[in-house]
Order: C-alpha cells, then structure tokens, then sequence
C-alpha cells in the first residue's frame, strides 16, 4: 500500500515495501501521481523490483560498462561502445534519473539526433541504451527497461555487392601487378573477414590437405596494430581450400625470397616485405582504388566476401556448409542474409524437380501420357 503527499507543484508517492519506503515524484496533477502510484503498486504486487531512487542514467551507464562491458565484451567493442556513451548518451539524458527516464524523453533524442548523425547510428545508440537499462532491470535497480517502449529509427543497411564470374576475373585482373593481389584472391576463395586474412600464420594452413584454420584475428586500435582470438567458437573454424588457392598460396611460399630466409610457421601469410603486418585501412584503400580503376562500381574488401558466400550458393553449395565457412553463428543468419540470391535459386530448383516428378495425369495429358509409354515399349 501507499499514498500521496503534496509537494509544492508536485506529488510525492510513497510506497511500503519489504525493505523500506520507496519515494517517487511526479509533476502535474493528483490524477496522474495516482495513476503512476497504482501503476508501481501493481508491480510492486507481481514481485518487479522498484526502481532505486536517485541514480541518473550517467551513473547505470557507469556501472553497467564496468560490471558487464569490460569482462563480457572485446577491447574494440567496448571502444565502440565508451564513444556513443561518452559523445552521445551522457551529454543529452546522463543527468536524468532512470526512473525518470520515460519513453516520451528517448524518443525525442533519438529524432534530435536523426538530424545530426545517420539513423544506422541512432539504431546503434538505441541498441547499447537497451543493453544498460536491461543490465539495470537484472541489478534490481530498475524495475522494467523502457527502452521495450521507444521505437528505434529505422534503417536501410548497406547495399551488399557480390561479383558475377566474369566481374570476379575483372577484379583479379585489375589487382595482379598489386602487393594485395595475394590476399584478395584468398578473400573471394574462402569468404573469410579482412581481421582474420590478416591474422593467418603459415602454421594455420595445410597446403596438402587443402585446409586452413581460423583462430586469431588482426585489427588495427588507435594506431596500434594487436592480434586478438577470434571473439566467438563459430568464428574459431577449418575452412575448406579450392585445388588453385592452395596451389596459388604455394607458389606464393615458394616466391617470398625477398624474407631473405626460409619461411617460418609462425611468419604472417599476408604481410610487409620485412615481415610486418599489413595495414588494414591501407589494404581497404587500395582494394577501393583497385575497383574504381577496373570500373566496378562500389564496392567494399567485405563484399569479396559475399562474392564468396554468393557464387557458392549459385553452385548449388549447401546453406548450412557455406554457414559454417564463413563462421556465422546459424545457418538462419546466412539464410536471412543471403536471402536475395536464395529466393532467386526457384527456377534453378523447379527445373531439377522437373526431372524427378512424373507428369500430371487428367484428361488429354493421360492421353499424352500414354503416347509417351508406348514409344517407350517400342523403342
């Protein structure tokens, strides 16, 4: 049970709980502090926690990024994430309280922001904002998330681009006299990320068994090139090699003289002639330039990637296989995110139907039918 004060121009509602009083404030009528104190009343009665008195978003986001993002997160991610909270989220609502945080006040900062940024962004923000405020409903000190109450910007993502046969030999045309040359060709035969091309040993390939692992990645953090494990067990996988990628990496072992030594295990696959790793935005700059010169139009290093997932599911490679290549986490993921290219494989899989289902038979197609049996009988 509870009840109402009056405060000034304000409303204080006072509720008995196990532990204590809870204490909440509410502007505007007595209509509308009773309607929030029955409101809190039946949560209080279904066992929701009350939400804590006094704590501003600044501070749940303080203490979800050091009680959840710093031990559950990588270090890129956790950047990412210390940037939007940092230059967006405590500037705008980091000194409201949560429990005054209502789905009326994010919704307006995410159109104010819509004005400023790109909608992925503000879609991007609503994501990590959903993420603290539900580390906060499962620290007790919220008592539902409200974020389940605002409607995120909606957002159109990046065009993918997959080469058709005859474009792929463009592209490898266009890139043979390039230092890159080695490492694009390996994009588009095995779908892997630009991190985890640039992060392979000579230890992780089997030239013999046409195979290679995937078990690190490279990325580049503040100016300072790092190898990290790879973030999850189905990006940690055996990918299977084409007959001409291992013997095209072969010769490319055979030709690293320039190391002035032999080739050691633990040597990066793709890198400078001294050894030293490559520069991811420099590898990304290069390959756009490479494209724009054999006149393909836009295109990202990841897209060689979908060419990969894309040409293989054109040939009749199974979802599940082609999943398991490219380290997505379910075979519906991949499903979903080439769904385009599946839907246009109908025809294709009609026409072998067509090869397996007898005829139909009513009427003048039974007649057909028969014509056919008896040629058949008399051949």
């Amino acid at each position: 049970m509870g009840y109402l004060r009056k405060r000034g121009n304000s409303w204080q509602i006072c509720i008995y709980t196990p532990t204590g009083r809870f204490y909440e404030t509410v502007q505007g009528s007595k209509a509308n502090a009773k309607a929030r104190m029955i409101e809190l009343e039946a949560s209080h009665t279904k066992g929701v926690t009350l939400p804590k008195s006094g704590i501003t978003l600044s501070q749940l986001l303080d203490d979800w990024f050091a009680g959840y993002v710093r031990s559950q997160c990588s270090q890129r991610t956790a950047d990412g994430y210390e940037s939007i909270v940092r230059l967006h989220l405590k500037p705008a609502l980091g000194n409201i309280q949560v429990k005054k945080l209502t789905s009326q006040v994010i919704q307006a900062f995410y159109s104010e922001e819509c004005e400023k940024v790109s909608r992925r962004s503000v879609a991007a923000y609503h994501r990590l904002l959903k993420q603290a405020l539900g580390y906060g409903v499962r620290q007790e000190i919220l008592g539902r998330n409200i974020c389940d109450l605002v409607d995120p910007p909606r957002w159109t993502g990046k065009t993918m681009r997959t080469l058709t046969p005859s474009e792929l030999e463009v592209l490898l045309e266009g890139a043979a006299d390039n230092q890159f040359y080695p490492v694009i060709y390996t994009a588009v035969s095995t779908g892997l990320r630009q991190a985890e091309l640039l992060g392979l040993r000579w230890r992780d390939l089997d030239l013999d068994l046409l195979s290679l692992s995937v078990s690190r990645t490279l990325y580049k953090r503040r100016g300072i090139i790092e190898f990290k494990e790879t973030k999850t067990a189905h990006s940690r996988r055996r990918v299977a090699m084409t007959p001409k990628l291992a013997a095209f990496l072969t010769g490319y072992k055979q030709d690293r003289t320039w190391l002035g030594r032999p080739v050691g295990l633990d040597d990066l696959v793709f890198c400078h002639q001294d050894g030293k790793p490559l520069d991811p935005g420099v590898l990304s700059h290069e390959f756009h330039r490479i494209v724009e010169r054999a006149g393909l139009g836009e295109m990202r290093f990841h897209d060689t990637r979908h060419t990969f997932a894309s040409l293989a599911l054109l040939r009749g490679a199974k979802p599940k296989v082609i999943s398991e290549a490219l380290g997505h986490s379910s075979v519906a993921f991949t499903m979903d995110t080439y769904s385009h290219i599946i839907s246009g494989m109908q025809e294709d899989m009609m026409a072998l139907l067509d090869e397996v289902i007898p005829s139909g038979v009513n009427g003048k197609s039974k007649e057909a039918a028969d014509d056919v049996k008896l040629e058949r009988q008399t051949q």
